[in-house]
């Protein structure tokens, strides 16, 4: 699946540290020590309604960090999904009449053009559920071969629906009992949501569990291949049967096709963290013997109105509608940064407002700076300094910003402000803002 077109490549002077990120499953600030090269899998769309503002929040802020490493010298391998078969993206076909192929593929190059016009950089590979499940399903057979999945019996659930016989599930207890591997590593359920048993449980059917299926071993056992049921559609999966696979299973494994060894961070919204990222660890471990990353970072929520913005409440603020309404995308990347990453926001009016004029403020100062003929650029150099200092700390795009802003205000006071050129790099280059 082709991603989107690159924006412009800017080299600044001098090089970045390493940057600091907030490990979820650390529970704190971490050095990323990758000096070499570094790997990057942010959970992708399902698309049936792209792109909202918590979409975007998670994307700008990840694009923030392969900044950062890019910035720091270090190659980036980036991988990204499409969950381009799903239950709520047939049941939005069904519900609008159209074919599930059309639609993943309208709000899929919905979702390309908002990120282009966000100017986040695209991942080296942009993997579609549908184009993997060829080289997924031996996975799962396999699995299934060394004790490690199970099928359950059909049943007929509360509202008269026959699920046939054959779903095939992961046994979380014999994955848990695997061997450590030669650097004492094993895997159990909580080392990246540290959320006790309980609290697993109460929100694993929330986010896409079904822990009252009958059959299963475990009330947390994920589905790793549903089989084939009428009106939907299916592949023929060998040892399998006809069907397609579970929500876990293709993420963790499109990250294991791309990424030799761990990742060295996946990331996603804090929705994620369980039962995906969590569960997704032990998939990687039961197929690979190792951990699946060496770090998880996740953003926190973007709400409207006082709630969280989702699908299935109907309150999103969709960038591409706020671009056809005529608005600057690298006001909208803006509004997005001047929130820490890892906190819960709401959007506003106010918010977007705040971020055209600063963005007004910004081509101001720049062509005003680039104009003075001799003067000195040591302020955009400082500039340089704070901006890397700032992102290279958990990506505090927030203070990166306010230096941003403090260089605008002494270059329009003081004429003898310069190097608006390098300036307009740094945003380019550290911040994804075009001016």
């Amino acid at each position: 699946m082709r991603a989107w077109d690159a924006p412009a490549s800017v080299t600044l002077p001098g090089q970045a540290a390493l940057p600091r990120i907030f490990d979820t499953s650390a529970g704190e600030i971490v050095q990323v020590q990758e000096d070499k090269a570094a790997s990057l899998y942010v959970c992708g769309i399902t698309p049936y309604d792209a792109t909202h503002m918590g979409h975007a929040s998670t994307y700008v802020a990840f694009d923030l960090l392969h900044r950062a490493w890019l910035d720091a010298g270090v190659p980036v391998t980036y991988v990204q999904n499409v969950t381009d078969v799903d239950d709520p993206l047939l049941e939005r076909a069904t519900a609008t009449n159209v074919d599930w192929r059309e639609l993943a593929e309208d709000q899929t190059e919905l979702f390309r053009t908002d990120m282009k016009a966000l100017n986040v950089i695209p991942p080296a590979h942009y993997v579609g559920v549908v184009e993997s499940i060829e080289w997924l399903f031996p996975l799962i057979e396999d699995l299934f071969r060394r004790g490690l999945a199970y099928r359950v019996p059909g049943f007929t659930d509360e509202q008269g629906v026959v699920h046939p016989d054959g779903d095939v599930y992961l046994d979380l207890k014999a994955v848990r009992e695997l061997p450590a591997n030669a650097e004492g590593y094993s895997w159990a359920p909580g080392e990246v949501c540290h959320l006790s048993r309980d609290e697993m449980l109460e929100i694993f059917a929330e986010r896409g569990g079904d822990p009252n299926r009958a059959g299963k071993r475990d009330a947390l056992d994920p589905l790793l291949w549903r089989v084939e049921r009428e009106g939907e559609p299916s592949w023929d999966a060998g040892e399998l049967g006809a069907g397609r696979p579970g929500w876990h299973i293709e993420c963790t494994m499109i990250a294991r096709r791309f990424v030799d060894g761990s990742l060295t961070v996946q990331a996603g919204g804090n929705d994620l963290t369980f039962p995906h990222h969590d569960l997704g660890a032990g998939h990687s471990w039961a197929v690979s013997a190792r951990p699946h990353a060496k770090h998880y970072a996740h953003t926190g929520m973007v709400g409207l109105d006082g709630h969280k913005m989702s699908k299935s409440r109907g309150n999103l603020v969709l960038v591409s509608r706020l671009r056809a309404a005529g608005e600057d995308a690298n006001a909208i990347r803006l509004a997005i940064m001047g929130q820490h990453y890892r906190s819960d926001w709401f959007w506003t009016d106010e918010l977007l407002e705040h971020a055209k004029a600063r963005l007004d403020t910004y081509r101001h100062a720049v062509s005003v700076a680039e104009g003075r003929e001799g003067s000195s650029d040591e302020a955009a150099v400082e500039l340089l300094t704070a901006v890397r200092e700032a992102l290279g700390e958990d990506l505090n795009a927030p203070a990166a910003l306010a230096a941003v802003d403090a260089w605008a205000v002494k270059a329009l006071a003081d004429t003898t402000v310069g190097g608006g050129a390098l300036v307009r790099d740094i945003l380019a280059a550290r911040l994804g803002v075009v001016l």
